[in-house]
């Protein structure tokens, strides 16, 4: 098992530079996933990296609502999508380790993005209970790790704990010193 650990504010700043989309580019990576009018859920957003670019996905008629541990990154989060113009279409909240602030949005996405945050998660299965109760029915999740912090083992455990609280898997691969795996709520959850 992966150690749990939060990742610091400072290195917040280094995770929202502009250079990090040379390989990692969130609107590329999100294009199949997000479009206009939709609201979407960011899980771990520190200070937006992925999502300042899902609200210009999502256009004035969307919404992205955005969940972090640290109160910090997400009034950075929110300064920064106050000078993009993109503040409308946000909603930031801060959450804790066990409980993602979410309990009056049941049903409420098509789409929810988990990016370098599960392996920081001390109860994954009630991390996905969570998520699987504010998606949609045939939402979908998609879940980013660093290849670095999370062995093929560890990442496979995580896919066990999804597909547990009734996640299907749709697709699962290695990209870039990144794992993937992309999961559906089904239709009758």
């Amino acid at each position: 098992m992966t150690e749990r650990h939060v990742c610091p504010v400072w290195q917040g700043y280094l995770l929202a530079s502009p250079l990090r989309r040379l390989v990692d580019n969130p609107a590329r990576n999100l294009a199949p996933y997000v479009g206009r009018g939709m609201k979407v859920l960011d899980i771990g957003c520190a200070m937006g990296f992925y999502t300042l670019p899902m609200a210009g996905m999502v256009g004035e008629g969307g919404r992205v609502v955005c969940v972090d541990l640290q109160e910090k990154m997400v009034r950075n989060l929110v300064g920064r999508a106050r000078k993009k113009g993109l503040h409308g279409m946000i909603e930031a909240r801060v959450c804790t380790g066990t409980d993602l602030n979410l309990s009056d949005m049941k049903d409420a996405f098509e789409f929810a993005l988990a990016a370098s945050v599960v392996h920081e998660v001390p109860d994954q299965e009630g991390f996905f209970r969570q998520v699987m109760e504010v998606l949609r029915p045939e939402g979908r999740l998609l879940v980013i790790e660093p290849a670095r912090h999370v062995p093929e083992d560890a990442f496979g455990l995580t896919v066990e704990n999804a597909s547990g609280k009734g996640f299907d898997l749709l697709k699962r691969h290695n990209r870039w010193l990144r794992r993937l795996a992309l999961f559906q709520k089904p239709r009758g959850r």
